[in-house]
């Protein structure tokens, strides 16, 4: 079943060109009806998909999905809303990027969809680090296997220039050691969101990152 309609696309591009509260409130209703609850019954979908073979992912919506209104205190950008609408999937959900998850953004134009681990202390760094550098072939049948690639193309992250002397050789080898994060994503055209596949679509993508995603989590742990 198609969950999105086109004014959930329409109402994110009218909110980009109306960023203010009162057109907001103006259209509240209609943000709630086009955007909200079509938002939080797809990701509701998806929880359960995933649940259905992961069943450390047994949280609520509630714990999923972001709130539309941004917290301004901190930024130089002091428009209210956010214009896309997005959501964690992990055990922990929102308010805890400890354990990787799958993050899925949906904009007007675009969906993202992201796996991986980003947000890491020193000690988990350095834990995926030396994982990788334990099981060289392994890392590297997992970052070559062929729907990754396809799909996702490589891992992304920030990368320290300084190395523990233990891992400087096998930095030559595997530069990926020397990332801070380790996230790969996805964009899919806009034209997705109203496509009654989108679910299976989402989940294909899932599965193509579920090897490294187990990897990285087990690798965290130490």
């Amino acid at each position: 079943m198609s969950y999105f309609t086109h004014d959930f696309i329409q109402f994110l591009k009218d909110l980009s060109n109306n960023n203010n509260r009162d057109w907001f409130n103006e259209n509240k209703k209609r943000f709630e009806n086009s955007v909200k609850l079509p938002f939080e019954n797809f990701i509701q979908e998806m929880i359960h998909r995933i649940h259905e073979d992961d069943e450390e992912i047994n949280l609520t919506t509630k714990d999923a999905v972001f709130r539309i209104y941004k917290d301004a205190r901190f930024s130089k950008d002091k428009l209210p809303y956010k214009t896309y609408a997005s959501a964690v999937i992990s055990p922990g959900g929102r308010k805890d990027f400890t354990t990787p998850g799958i993050y899925l953004e949906f904009k007007a134009e675009e969906i993202r969809f992201y796996g991986g681990a980003h947000f890491l202390d020193k000690d988990q760094v350095q834990n995926i680090r030396r994982s990788i550098s334990d099981n060289m072939d392994g890392f590297k049948l997992l970052i070559e296997d062929k729907e990754f690639k396809k799909l996702f193309g490589k891992i992304h992250g920030e990368q320290n220039k300084r190395i523990p002397q233990e891992l400087q050789e096998a930095v030559k080898t595997q530069p990926l050691i020397a990332n801070k994060q380790f996230y790969y994503y996805a964009i899919l055209g806009a034209e997705k969101l109203t496509s009654k596949n989108l679910a299976e679509t989402l989940m294909k993508y899932y599965f193509a990152g579920k090897p490294l995603h187990q990897f990285l989590k087990s690798a965290m742990l130490g």
